[in-house]
């Protein structure tokens, strides 16, 4: 019974201890002497986790929100027992994202290039790894690499088109949202790995398993986004895979039959493979190392994650938006209209390039639905900020709130009206830099941006061009993003 006595002891002095290590860890800005928000809970500012209704993203946002009413520059918060510095100020974040870069320029996400090689992609990596990969994929990336490309996406658009056509016929309301991410599928697998995914009508596809996987909030992507954003440390140690390990395999190996086949039968074809194709070539050129297969993996995985979800998403906003203004969207088809005269009919790279009014609708979506709700840094070294008696330690995690900036009152009056005329020239120059980031900013900027926006641009201009969107019966304008 004594056995069992000192042993419950020191169970409830070790639970003591560690309470109380965690109330210490909680009290980290009020030691440094910065405005933050108190700790909630052992949680700090998040909900449990494992039951949260509210991610990170609304957390960051209301945090900053509830800083901008404190008229401060900065504040901070806590995840878990987790220290997380919220910049306010557009030229903080400015310093933070661009000019002193060299002090915040990783993510600080956990990835294990051996054990999963898919987690080794442009996103997790810090340092020398994320700049020489960063260097290789930049050419890829180019106006002219993606102009090259724009025929191998336009042709998705056939079916698209011929998808609504058979829903329409029907009359029951689109899931438009459904219908953009068979759209992105189906691009992504042509422009990125050279296959046809025909996802409008199979719907076994892998790469639409593999679409589903990504964005389905299922207990196995809850655990992999909290040791991602919260306990990165304890995720080096306890890897949590984002794939299962059969989807994993599907990936890589449909890589590589792509790459081998190409290279036995000298087939070309405008996509990521080809430019891969073309890397390769240049780095035995040039007796430089070359990237291997799960390297190009990894990279090719994040180009899909990236490339279909945020592109789907931003087109369902988009459309959702336009369908409770209709003013907007006879306008928008209207410009459509134009530029197709211009261009004998045809929808051309140039004419996507040469809307104004597109990019001002899109722009403005991405304002008020950003595809990175929030942006991710690490400080890597002590940051002294510029007129502050304040010191940044390495280690300290960065939430720039793209969510809270862009719904701003200071820089978006009544932000929660949808008005494309945000950006107009004139009306951009209005605005502090820094204050609209959908796409990050920096060097860390989104690689793949100028593909996404013209995949976002092209799939609503052939949308307008043929159908007029209204709401549905029981639809309601105002979203839960929550």
């Amino acid at each position: 019974m004594w056995l069992i006595n000192i042993l419950l002891s020191f169970l409830i002095s070790l639970l003591f201890a560690f309470l109380l290590y965690i109330k210490w860890k909680q009290k980290y800005w009020t030691r440094k002497k910065i405005p933050h928000i108190e700790a909630a809970s052992i949680w700090g500012n998040m909900e449990n986790p494992f039951r949260q209704k509210l991610g990170v993203k609304q957390i960051a946002r209301d945090a900053y929100l509830e800083f901008k009413r404190r008229k401060v520059r900065h504040g901070g918060i806590y995840l878990f027992t987790k220290p997380a510095y919220i910049p306010v100020d557009p030229e903080l974040i400015k310093n933070i994202l661009s000019k002193d870069f060299a002090h915040f320029n990783g993510h600080g996400f956990p990835h294990n290039a051996k054990k999963d090689p898919l987690s080794a992609h442009l996103l997790n990596l810090d340092g020398d790894p994320w700049r020489n990969i960063r260097v290789k994929l930049s050419p890829v990336f180019t106006s002219g690499k993606m102009k090259t490309m724009f025929n191998t996406l336009l042709e998705c658009g056939g079916p698209l088109l011929n998808h609504i056509d058979v829903l329409s016929e029907r009359g029951n309301p689109l899931d438009i949202k459904e219908v953009m991410y068979l759209f992105t599928i189906d691009v992504i697998g042509s422009c990125a790995f050279g296959v046809e995914c025909n996802s409008f009508k199979n719907p076994n596809a892998e790469f639409k398993k593999l679409g589903h996987h990504i964005t389905t909030i299922s207990p196995r992507n809850k655990v992999y986004n909290f040791m991602k954003f919260v306990a990165p440390p304890v995720g080096k140690i306890i890897h949590v895979r984002r794939l299962p390990l059969e989807l994993e395999d599907f990936l890589i190996n449909a890589i590589k039959r792509v790459l081998d086949y190409r290279k036995s039968e000298g087939v070309v074809r405008n996509d990521f493979m080809q430019l891969f194709l073309e890397l390769e070539e240049k780095a035995k050129a040039n007796n430089e190392e070359c990237l291997t297969i799960q390297e190009i993996a990894a990279q090719s995985y994040v180009f899909f994650v990236g490339g279909f979800e945020t592109s789907a998403t931003t087109m369902a906003f988009l459309l959702h938006e336009l369908a409770y203004h209709q003013e907007i969207q006879d306008k928008l088809r209207e410009e459509i209209a134009e530029t197709l005269r211009k261009h004998d009919g045809k929808l051309t790279y140039d004419g996507i390039m040469e809307m104004k009014y597109m990019d001002q609708v899109v722009n403005e979506t991405l304002r008020m639905y950003p595809p990175l709700a929030f942006l991710n840094r690490i400080c890597t070294k002590d940051y002294k900020l510029p007129n502050a008696n304040v010191t940044i330690e390495e280690g300290t995690a960065i939430l720039v709130s793209n969510l809270g900036i862009h719904w701003d009152p200071e820089y978006y009056p009544n932000p929660e009206k949808f008005d494309p005329d945000r950006f107009t020239e004139e009306n951009k120059r209005t605005r502090p830099t820094f204050t609209f980031l959908p796409f990050g900013e920096g060097p860390r900027i989104c690689i793949g941006q100028r593909f996404g926006l013209m995949q976002t641009k092209t799939g609503i201009a052939l949308l307008l061009n043929h159908y007029k969107f209204l709401p549905c019966e029981n639809g309601r304008y105002k979203l839960n993003l929550e």
